[in-house]
């Protein structure tokens, strides 16, 4: 991701609130045959208040990304959205996009049987939590053995990122009524409405203005 020093994303706390806001990530490794990617959900590791990420894969997935013994590229997507040129009045413009976006590289380090079975309940509780009636992973009608037979199937992994390159691009090139236009159309009910893209903006343009 080509880096513009203006839209940089570097601090810690911005970072991780954005990969728990969005947890659903693509992991991209380097291989023999070339570039693979998959795609899941992934945590902040719960033990420390860096970037470190925890997650697992569905064996064989684990083989074909070399987990633990290569790179692996974390793509964090936040809030995006198309913006439209007429939003910035009548001057000469194009379209463009909208984006936070993070990258985390690192080799991963293979968790445990055990390490694997509370970062697998600590996703299932993440986001049943949220129903009416969650289910959680070690309640009935799950059993020890399914619940065995589940963790066999796949392979746990932590990430300390040795390398992140994050980006929030956001209209900070732009004055600052263009801005307000470009959040007010976000927010609005037209063709591009996207709330989530207008709170990020409207989060970036407020801390700006902090003394």
């Amino acid at each position: 991701m080509r880096q513009n020093p203006s839209f940089a994303m570097t601090d810690v706390a911005e970072l991780r609130r954005l990969i728990d806001a969005n947890p659903w990530m693509t992991l991209v490794s380097h291989t023999e045959d070339g570039l693979v990617a998959s795609h899941y959900a992934v945590l902040l590791d719960d033990d420390r208040d860096d970037l470190t990420i925890v997650g697992h894969v569905g064996k064989p997935d684990d083989l074909i990304h070399g987990l633990g013994g290569r790179e692996l590229l974390v793509v964090v997507q936040g809030p995006h959205g198309y913006v439209s040129p007429g939003w910035y009045g009548d001057v000469t413009a194009v379209p463009t996009w909208n984006f936070v976006s993070a990258h985390l590289t690192g080799i991963p380090e293979l968790l445990t049987p055990q390490e694997n079975l509370r970062v697998l309940d600590r996703l299932v509780e993440r986001f049943e939590s949220r129903m009416p009636a969650p289910r959680l992973m070690w309640e009935p009608p799950n059993d020890p053995e399914y619940i065995d037979r589940l963790e066999k199937g796949t392979v746990g992994f932590r990430l300390t990122p040795t390398k992140v390159v994050a980006k929030r691009k956001l209209s900070q090139n732009k004055p600052v009524e263009v801005v307000e236009t470009v959040i007010a159309e976000l927010s609005g009910d037209g063709p591009y409405a996207n709330r989530a893209l207008a709170d990020e903006m409207r989060r970036a343009a407020d801390a700006r203005v902090r003394p």
